[in-house]
């Protein structure tokens, strides 16, 4: 029984190191590991040896550690299947609203686009899946931002920056903590020509599930008017809520 209990903490302590690297931007030395998770040093040395040998961490050059490649492998898996179950509902969505819908997931400190459902209009958002962003420029990533403790929020930015990847695109740290506190407040996020000109982008995040998400509706200012926004944001919260739902139920 004894046995059991030690295995069990072993794995429990060995994900904690794997989610303290995560939280670290991916590289941490050993006293940071030990500062952010509470463990001695030689259970630290012991459990990321095994995890190097088995491929989830790697040891830098500089003697650092930094999550492994294997990783990688589980994370697409989960993220496919976390589309595919999400896919109904955003089809509903497309129907309902005539744009396209996207979901997407912070893995990092990254933006990654999960699942989407086009629109049936020939001029449509092509953000594919498996896309990469950084969240700052983004709907889906200020959604996300907005529910995060503002200390995650500033270390996250503190490791990426704010480059700008457009004329709109906000830049200042300040500028962007006061715009998701009000993203808060209304329950979802704009992307206005943020990430890509002539686009506009409505998001909203997901309560509950196993990662931060968020749901959004892209497409052209000519077609995503103010008018146009206002009159589908209900139809986005409503999409969150019930996307929500399933990811706690399921």
């Amino acid at each position: 029984m004894a046995r059991e209990s030690t295995g069990v903490q072993s794995l429990q302590r060995a994900f904690g190191l794997l989610e303290s690297l995560a939280d670290a931007g991916g590289e941490a030395g050993l006293s940071e590991l030990a500062a952010t998770t509470g463990l001695p040093l030689p259970t630290i040395h012991r459990l990321i040896r095994t995890l190097v040998t088995l491929g989830y961490v790697r040891q830098n050059s500089n003697r650092r550690y930094a999550l492994g490649s294997r990783l990688i492998r589980l994370g697409d898996g989960a993220s496919r299947q976390f589309g595919t179950w999400a896919r109904p509902f955003l089809a509903r969505l497309v129907d309902q609203v005539g744009e396209t819908a996207n979901l997407a997931v912070l893995d990092g400190d990254e933006v990654v686009y999960v699942a989407q459902v086009p629109s049936r209009h020939s001029m449509r958002m092509f953000t594919e899946v498996g896309r990469r962003v950084l969240p700052h420029g983004t709907g889906v990533g200020k959604a996300i931002l907005a529910q995060l403790p503002r200390d995650d929020v500033r270390a996250l930015l503190r490791r990426t920056g704010l480059p700008p990847f457009t004329a709109n695109t906000i830049t200042d740290a300040a500028e962007l903590l006061a715009a998701l506190d009000r993203i808060a407040a209304r329950g979802y996020a704009l992307d206005e020509s943020e990430q890509e000109l002539g686009v506009r982008c409505v998001a909203a995040p997901l309560t509950g599930g196993p990662a931060p998400a968020a749901v959004s509706v892209s497409g052209p200012e000519g077609r995503l008017t103010p008018e146009t926004v206002e009159r589908i944001v209900p139809e986005v919260l409503a999409a969150a809520r019930e996307l929500s739902a399933h990811a706690a139920s399921a």
